[in-house]
């Protein structure tokens, strides 16, 4: 979708975050008329913002075109290395570092062991040599290091910075993560849910023709949703929108830990399919190891998915189960917000793709309870590393320079 400027002086910094997206969009370059026209602003309007710009270090030129009568204009291209920004995920099994330019390219990346201890100036610490340490061996200036984007579970308090009581993470609770990671680190801090990074994600990096509308399922340790409605993230008035994991798709499931049956969060996550695949006989218990285990759960995860693609019916059976399960969960979330798209990603879903997409779209195209006569798609989702690592620097990249009638400033506290 373009976005259109307006010449009125006053709003001179959105006219340059409307042209530097223009710009971002078409990595093949772009004239100064090329722009007025696409942005709607005068030659005049275009001319001075890409000035800006050029001096800013963010657009290069680039050679020369015809795009008209008259001599050869130059081309202008967004320059990647004009600035960066450091993307965390904070997962109950590990924590992602990622090192992102202005076009979206994954730098450098690193990966820890979630911190677990109570005092958050120990983690803290920890994740801002971890921060201090990328940034290093990036070997970028760190002056072009336009600041840092926290994604992690809900529930968060954005305003505050806070991460209120993850799920599966006992020691974090009520942690104030971003205003004492800027202390340490000395640059700027956003704070977001980890699925709603990864929407920002999608939107960010999404094809002009890309659907606006679309449900992003996270699938990692837990199970979470992120939501963009006509291409805007839904946040929700407390940042905290698209859970989705207490949807009922089996009233006569498991127990879930909210003490409701057949909760979509709980019976369809990796923890839950090992210990399914135990009763079955497919997986032992040595092999299964501890469910409370992140690393014993990833392991029997990755072995049950290598049964179910080498063609085991009691594997084969599990996953179907759990597709035809994500299968109502979708047609709640289909029915509510009227999407076309579902895009999935997240740090488990690879290993288990095939399977579960071979069952999924009929599950949801045959369920009765569907209502919108549209087709439904379903993807993947093609952002490497870490969707939500690469989602929470997108954040920054994201606030500095999307075009939007009010400018969100970054803050440090």
């Amino acid at each position: 979708m373009n976005r259109t400027g307006t010449n009125l002086p006053a709003v001179g910094e959105y006219n340059q975050t409307v042209v530097l997206d223009a710009i971002r969009r078409r990595p093949e370059g772009i004239t100064r008329s090329e722009l007025a026209a696409l942005t709607a602003l005068s030659g005049m309007t275009v001319t001075k913002v890409c000035r800006r710009l050029l001096d800013a270090g963010l657009v290069d030129e680039q050679g020369r075109r015809n795009s008209g009568p008259g001599k050869p204009a130059a081309v202008v291209k967004l320059n990647p290395s004009g600035g960066f920004a450091v993307g965390v995920h904070i997962d109950p099994a590990a924590v992602t570092y990622v090192l992102v330019d202005l076009s979206g390219t994954v730098r450098d990346h690193s990966r820890t062991g979630t911190p677990t201890a109570g005092d958050p100036s120990a983690v803290i610490d920890e994740m801002a040599n971890a921060i201090e340490a990328l940034i290093a061996g990036s070997a970028v200036d760190r002056s072009r290091i336009l600041g840092i984007g926290i994604a992690s579970p809900g529930p968060v308090n954005v305003e505050e910075g806070l991460l209120l009581n993850p799920p599966m993470m006992p020691t974090w609770h009520q942690v104030a993560l971003r205003r004492a990671l800027a202390e340490a680190t000395g640059l700027p801090v956003l704070l977001e849910k980890d699925t709603t990074a990864a929407v920002v994600a999608e939107l960010w990096f999404a094809d002009p023709t890309s659907s606006r509308d679309f449900a992003f399922m996270y699938y990692g340790t837990g199970l979470g949703t992120g939501l963009s409605v006509a291409g805007e993230v839904v946040r929700g008035i407390g940042s905290n929108a698209g859970d989705a994991g207490h949807i009922t798709v089996d009233p006569e499931g498991e127990v879930c830990a909210c003490g409701r049956r057949g909760c979509v969060g709980h019976i369809t996550v990796p923890r839950t399919l090992v210990q399914q695949a135990v009763h079955a006989g497919v997986l032992t218990a040595a092999e299964a190891g501890s469910p409370d285990s992140t690393v014993d759960v990833d392991a029997a995860f990755t072995r049950l998915a290598a049964l179910a693609a080498a063609g085991d019916a009691g594997a084969g059976v599990i996953l179907t189960g759990a597709a035809q399960a994500l299968a109502r969960a979708i047609v709640v979330i289909v029915n509510l917000l009227d999407i076309d798209e579902v895009i999935f990603g997240g740090p488990f879903w690879a290993r288990v793709s095939p399977a579960i997409l071979a069952a999924l779209p009929g599950a949801v195209h045959a369920d009765p309870a569907l209502i919108p006569p549209h087709p439904i798609r379903f993807a993947q989702s093609a952002i490497p590393v870490d969707v939500a690592a690469v989602g929470a620097a997108t954040l920054v990249l994201d606030n500095t320079f999307s075009p939007r009638p009010s400018a969100l400033l970054l803050a440090t506290e």
